[in-house]
């Protein structure tokens, strides 16, 4: 159950911040209340997690697995270009939460 929690919490997350992006600065009602409800909802799910798997750990697959994703939601729903670099760096990230995941003993269950 440990990463079902912490993936409703990546994707909740994912989506509370794809409609904060789309309430233009807080002024389109509908975007706010689902970026709070969704960022609400990944917190509960973070600290379900948060019961058997190192803050650490948890934290780093969550943001990390957000920052790629999030990447993405903007490139497909907003256009936003994403270079080599750009590309280099979410490829890293993907990397760095592979190794984490595949090697580390201190990724719990």
């Amino acid at each position: 159950m440990t990463y079902l929690y912490l993936s409703l919490a990546i994707v909740s997350e994912v989506i509370a911040t794809t409609a904060l992006n789309a309430s233009q600065g807080l002024t389109r009602v509908w975007p706010v209340a689902i970026m709070a409800l969704g960022y609400g909802i990944a917190f509960v799910f973070l600290a379900l997690t948060l019961k058997t798997m190192p803050v650490g750990v948890a934290y780093a697959i969550w943001s990390g697995a957000g920052i790629v994703l999030i990447a993405g939601a903007g490139w497909l729903v907003d256009r936003q270009p994403l270079d080599l670099p750009a590309l280099i760096g979410l490829a890293l990230i993907i990397a760095g939460i592979s190794i984490l995941q595949l090697f580390s003993a201190s990724a719990g269950p």
